[in-house]
């Protein structure tokens, strides 16, 4: 499978296992966790998608528990989390009101921890979740920087941010922000023409894509022309319709990278199956269509 290389000693594999519903599975046992990330190494799916607040703040410790039994996966993948929001629920439910926190303090408690509860001396890339309109961008910044230069986090990133939110951060730092995760799927194509991605691409920086699937909205039959779309390709390449929608993506030069999470055994083992599909300029902008519900102009 493709890697992107985001710093000199960090690369992401092109697929990313999601684990937002990681504590959502009836069965979260160490065994179990465990089989989904064997079942990601097999197809050379090597990156781990976390957040703190996964799970009501339980999903790292989930996946800790599992490294724990199983140490030697820990060498075999990339662990991304991301930090700032704050719920009122789990470790937070004293919390007045959901809000997000760029603090110095905050970020340095969340990444400590993160290090705890997965069990691990390092994060391989740390994403601030949302963008934080009471954020100082010096104090952000100069904790992120401080951060991976105690080698307590490899990498940093931002989620959800708006080119001007990115520029602001990235102002008050020495160390480069390497990826933007933000929602892309065929439905929620915006970034495609509003400059979320072509900010991106224009400097080399590769995007990673949460909800590819836009949480199943491609297949609720709210949109029969779309999903006529992506069957007909699916059955021409012998995949599921996800594989298409997911290829769909990755065909375009941003050299996205889809954040994929189920929990169930054998979608995962299925991740893979976009990279069968081969797809060409028409047929991306066929599915384009379909998803807008009208041509180009």
């Amino acid at each position: 499978m493709e890697r992107i290389a985001l710093t000199d000693d960090l690369s992401l594999s092109r697929l990313i296992y999601g684990m937002w519903r990681l504590g959502d599975d009836d069965n979260t046992s160490p065994a179990h966790v465990q089989a989904k990330i064997e079942a990601c190494l097999e197809q050379d799916i090597t990156t781990m998608d976390q957040a703190d607040i996964y799970g009501g703040y339980e999903a790292e410790e989930i996946l800790g528990t599992a490294l724990k039994q199983a140490p030697h996966l820990r060498d075999k993948i990339e662990i991304v989390t991301k930090c700032d929001i704050i719920a009122p629920v789990g470790r937070h439910a004293a919390a007045r009101v959901k809000y997000y926190d760029t603090s110095a303090a905050h970020i340095t408690q969340s990444v400590e921890d993160s290090l705890r509860l997965m069990g691990i001396d390092q994060i391989d890339l740390l994403l601030v979740h949302r963008p934080d309109p009471f954020m100082d961008h010096n104090e952000t910044g100069a904790t992120l920087d401080r951060l991976i230069q105690e080698g307590k986090v490899k990498a940093v990133g931002v989620s959800n941010f708006k080119l001007h939110d990115w520029t602001l951060l990235q102002s008050a730092m020495s160390q480069p922000l390497v990826t933007n995760q933000i929602e892309i799927s065929v439905v929620a194509n915006q970034a495609f023409i509003n400059g979320d991605i072509a900010y991106l691409q224009e400097r080399q920086i590769a995007p990673m894509a949460w909800s590819p699937l836009a949480g199943g909205a491609l297949f609720d039959g709210s949109r029969p022309a779309l999903l006529a779309a992506l069957t007909q390709m699916a059955e021409a390449y012998e995949v599921d319709a996800t594989a298409v929608a997911v290829a769909w993506l990755m065909a375009h030069p941003a050299r996205i990278m889809p954040v994929m999470g189920t929990n169930n055994l054998d979608r995962i083992r299925r991740i893979s199956d976009a990279l069968k599909v081969k797809m060409d300029r028409q047929s991306w902008f066929e599915i384009y269509e379909a998803a807008n519900g009208h041509e180009v102009p």
